[in-house]
């Protein structure tokens, strides 16, 4: 993602998402925090040049879908800030490509888990999730706002948790 892509995800966030949009200046801030030796997010976007030939002749190219993954350099689980698809562009394999994409950024970073929230209603998201061996943990009543909805928690499991000190020569004691 870049300044460019800025105006048309803007304009789609509103389209997508209504009163939990995203605001311009809020897009424009978290693009700036992904840069540089302390980024700690990453945004990604897909474009097609389909509606514009092969030849683009220095035209942007058609914005399909964009996702964002807060990593904190591995010192924390990620979060899935983002992800969402042009209505058009639905069911062409796209929010898996986005989401393998920053699933690997987690990894990359040495995070331990990815977690999001999804809107209980959107199943379509939840089985896309699940696809990707997301599991549902916990609901949040009331996160989203317009409309008022409970969020599904869901978790990634990157690495495994280590147990409470000496858990291990416990269990070995025990199975001994």
């Amino acid at each position: 993602m870049n300044e460019e892509d800025l105006e048309g995800i803007a304009r789609l966030e509103g389209e997508l998402f209504g009163a939990e949009a995203w605001s311009r200046g809020l897009l424009a801030a978290e693009l700036e925090v992904s840069r540089g030796p302390w980024a700690d997010r990453r945004y990604v976007v897909v474009e097609s040049d389909e509606a514009h030939g092969a030849d683009t002749g220095g035209q942007r190219a058609t914005l399909l879908g964009y996702a964002g993954l807060y990593h904190a350099r591995g010192l924390a689980g990620a979060d899935l800030l983002t992800i969402a698809t042009v209505p058009a562009a639905r069911r062409r394999g796209l929010a898996s490509l986005m989401l393998t994409e920053l699933v690997g950024t987690a990894r990359w970073a040495g995070c331990p888990e990815v977690l999001l929230e999804v809107r209980q209603s959107n199943e379509a998201a939840q089985r896309l999730y699940v696809r990707h061996g997301f599991v549902a943990i916990a609901r949040r009543r009331r996160y989203y706002r317009a409309p008022p909805e409970d969020a599904v928690v869901m978790r990634l499991m990157l690495r495994p948790r280590p147990g409470p000190v000496g858990m291990s020569e416990i269990s070995e004691a025990s199975s001994g």
